[in-house]
């Protein structure tokens, strides 16, 4: 029952709020993003920060497969759709936004023992070439984290694209994935009683400049 509440009262809660905004414009709420990439447009986009997450997900103990979060990304995606293999991608990811559900856990990580946040703020991923097949692409790259810089790579996908209705910015929407080994950025302090491999997902919103 209190399920059924909860989700009764979150769908009343958009029904209101598409409700207002339908008010406010006097016609049909805006339309929302969708899986159409035709709607995406050459031109040079800034990632949204509060649209952009990383879930990174490792093994504990050979028993459990822990997660983690990071937000607040910035950067730049340079695209044109009649030549994606042009598109140039530079972001950095904030390690000191790191997430996990622990208070004491989020502290050590970003403290002297693993990511040293005070002395190497940022994860930065930037790209070197770009191999696109319809709406996914391979993008390779130097990602830098811990002041050591290694290759890495992200699989890509085209997820949206639309006008973000609160913003009124073009707003184009991707998920990724990537693989990368800590202890190769010097942070490999538990291996191998904590996974090595880092599994990292990706959801990111740019929007257009």
């Amino acid at each position: 029952m209190r399920k059924s509440i909860l989700a009764f009262t979150a769908a009343g809660a958009a029904a209101l709020t598409f409700g207002a905004l339908h008010a406010q414009q006097g016609g049909p709420p805006p339309a929302l993003g969708t899986h159409d990439a035709s709607k995406v447009a050459a031109g040079t986009y800034k990632a949204d920060p509060n649209h952009t997450q990383v879930l990174y997900t490792y093994g504990h103990l050979g028993l459990t497969s822990n997660m983690g979060l990071l937000s607040g990304a910035n950067g730049t995606l340079t695209l044109d759709p009649k030549a994606p293999n042009n598109a140039k991608l530079s972001i950095d990811v904030p390690v000191n936004t790191i997430h996990t559900s622990i208070a004491a856990l989020d502290s050590e990580l970003v403290g002297p023992m693993f990511f040293d946040a005070a002395k190497f703020p940022n994860a930065h991923f930037e790209s070197t070439s770009v191999v696109a097949k319809g709406e996914s692409a391979t993008i390779n790259g130097n990602l830098t984290i811990h002041g050591v810089t290694k290759p890495a790579t992200i699989n890509a996908k085209f997820a949206a694209a639309g006008t973000n209705p609160m913003s009124k910015k073009e707003t184009i929407a991707f998920s990724g994935t990537a693989t990368v080994n800590r202890a190769d950025f010097g942070l490999g302090t538990a291996v191998p009683m904590v996974a090595n491999k880092v599994d990292l997902t990706i959801t990111a919103a740019f929007e257009k400049q």
